[in-house]
């Protein structure tokens, strides 16, 4: 059994990504810009939040972080966001979930400026991606599959069970796997006899939010298995996935770990989706068009 090791992957890019930003700023360009809104005081955002300002940091980004009170109206935020829609030193704007329930998340996804929107959340990123047409991706998938490929894992005619359809995982998941020529099932809660899908696997990808769902009897020998649930224990405070890992790693070929498998490649690829909107702005002229006139520019 190898264990991905995702904080080394993601150390391994971030690396990548700050010599990149080096060379751009050397060669006298901006440093990217990432605007980060914060609604509320809810204490696992503000961990989040503070982790990108880090990654950031370590990748040479420039950051701007938004912090909003609890009571902000949508139409207050919405202003802001299009305040950052129109400045050009902000190459990605990115708004801490959840939102106060008296704010609709769907309209602020919305309103975020597609080629700026690096959680790739936007119905634009999301069908672009879907007919395969330039675009920023999930972070999560894009950091799945680059540890697939980071580990030599082809998914070439391989049987791909995603389990769980959620918009941010599952559902871009088993897009991303179909696109690598995977032969892809999609596994929810209304799937029956689930453990005669996932012992079909190949690859098996698991986010439920079911703490422990995957037992060592519900996959075969050789398959490789990502973990992507984050659940806390409330009597130790240890974090652990949706499969039993000291089960399932006996019968695994490679296997994330929870914590320190998926968790830093999501970040990292955010760091990449900066990047990449800014490296888009550029070759477009200061980020007026999005990514379909980047692509006709190019061709």
């Amino acid at each position: 059994m190898i264990l991905i090791d995702g904080k080394q992957t993601a150390r391994d890019i971030r690396a990548e990504l700050k010599a990149q930003v080096e060379a751009a700023v050397s060669a006298g360009r901006r440093a990217p810009g990432l605007a980060v809104i914060l609604v509320g005081e809810d204490p696992a955002s503000q961990v989040y939040v503070r982790n990108k300002e880090r990654d950031c940091v370590k990748c040479g980004i420039d950051s701007v972080r938004c912090d909003l009170p609890e009571e902000t109206t949508q139409a207050d935020l919405l202003e802001l966001i299009g305040a950052l829609n129109a400045d050009e030193s902000v190459d990605g704007i990115l708004v801490q979930l959840p939102l106060p329930g008296h704010i609709d998340e769907s309209v602020v996804i919305n309103a975020i400026r597609p080629d700026k929107d690096i959680d790739a959340f936007h119905p634009m990123n999301v069908g672009r991606m879907i007919v395969g047409e330039p675009a920023l991706w999930p972070c999560t998938p894009m950091g799945i599959m680059e540890m697939f490929r980071e580990y030599g894992i082809s998914l070439d005619g391989k049987v791909c069970v995603m389990v769980g359809r959620s918009n941010i995982v599952g559902r871009p998941m088993a897009l991303l796997m179909l696109r690598a020529n995977g032969t892809v099932v999609c596994c929810h809660s209304h799937t029956q006899n689930l453990a005669e899908m996932t012992r079909q696997a190949d690859i098996l990808v698991v986010a439920a939010g079911s703490p422990r769902l995957i037992t060592g009897d519900m996959v075969k020998d050789g398959v490789v298995v990502i973990d992507v649930a984050m659940n806390r224990d409330p009597e130790t405070g240890k974090f652990f996935g949706d499969v039993v890992f000291d089960e399932v790693a006996k019968k695994a070929a490679f296997i994330t770990p929870v914590p320190g498998g998926v968790g830093p490649m999501t970040r990292a690829m955010l760091m990449k989706n900066i990047l990449t909107a800014a490296q888009q702005h550029r070759e477009t002229g200061k980020g007026k068009r999005d990514f379909s006139e980047a692509q006709e520019t190019r061709n």
